[in-house]
């Protein structure tokens, strides 16, 4: 299968994160965007570069500063020859990389929040569409908080995915000191086809009905600000069929389910205060609403 050679290859670059690699490109198959978080040097933006590469697809890398501009991320119209003339910018490629995407200010949150929700942009009242596939992976430091811009929840809930970069297991180590990552070469993998038979993956109404009856449990849950929207029950089925996929299976079983739960929900979990202080948190919350949504 061609996947599993992608995996592989993944695996050759990036050291001992197989669950990671897992993840992205079940979000990739579910046509959505992933946050990953994690400390620096972890490899994030290496498993950014060597997915694109390994696919054949456009490649940018956006650094996120607080001095950016909307216009840096879009581009911008420019006066040439007696006329405006639309210059695209870095988010006019097909794998983005928005690197610590928390330190942009709000404005230049926005303007990405439209390019990943509508796969287009605006300039000059002048809609300009995204090229297809089209797929933003952002990072963020979770400990370094000094000059950044927390996200907003409407930016949170664009993320199909919150993927967390573990430290290397003790073992992977040694291979990390002694091996140098072998970027991979274009693999041909034909994302479109695969991206259309997950969409075959069968889903039981058992497995649908536990979502609306967690989605249901999370809008009474009073811990919680606010329940889970229908763009995340939507990305939660759709992970599901995503991993179900990958794993070779034709129908989405319970573990499915609930591991695309952690990848989909915790960040669109939202605490009152009330529970801050009390030190809940969302993904023990999560817990809690599977079982009693009857997911084992």
């Amino acid at each position: 299968m061609a996947l599993d050679r992608l995996r592989e290859a993944l695996g050759e670059a990036l050291f001992g994160q197989e669950e990671v690699i897992e993840a992205l490109l079940a979000v990739l198959l579910a046509r959505g965007h992933a946050l990953l978080e994690g400390m620096p040097g972890l490899g994030k933006t290496l498993l950014a570069e060597s997915l694109a590469r390994a696919i054949g697809l456009a490649y940018k890398r956006i650094q996120f500063t607080p001095d950016l501009l909307p216009q840096d991320l879009t581009g911008s119209e420019v006066y040439r020859e007696g006329r405006f003339v639309f210059v695209p910018g870095p988010i006019f490629a097909q794998v983005v990389l928005a690197d610590e995407i928390n330190r942009a200010p709000p404005k230049v949150q926005s303007a990405l929040l439209e390019a990943m929700q509508e796969r287009a942009v605006t300039a000059g009242g002048v809609r300009y569409p995204l090229p297809e596939p089209f797929f933003v992976v952002a990072t963020q430091n979770p400990l370094e908080l000094e000059g950044t811009y927390p996200l907003p929840e409407a930016q949170l809930d664009r993320f199909t995915a919150k993927i967390p970069f573990r430290p290397p297991r003790r073992e992977v180590w040694l291979r990390i000191l002694t091996e140098e990552p072998r970027i991979p070469e274009p693999l041909g993998v034909d994302f479109p086809k695969a991206q259309e038979e997950v969409q075959a993956v069968r889903v039981a109404k058992e497995a649908l009905e536990a979502i609306t009856h967690v989605a249901f449990l999370s809008g009474e849950d009073g811990r919680l600000r606010m329940g889970l929207s229908p763009r995340g029950a939507k990305a939660w089925l759709a992970l599901a069929r995503a991993l179900a996929y990958l794993r070779g299976k034709p129908l989405v079983d319970w573990k499915e389910l609930k591991d695309a739960a952690f990848l989909a929900l915790p960040h669109r979990l939202f605490l009152t205060e009330e529970a801050l202080y009390e030190g809940e948190r969302p993904k023990e919350i999560l817990k809690q609403l599977l079982k009693k949504g009857g997911i084992p």
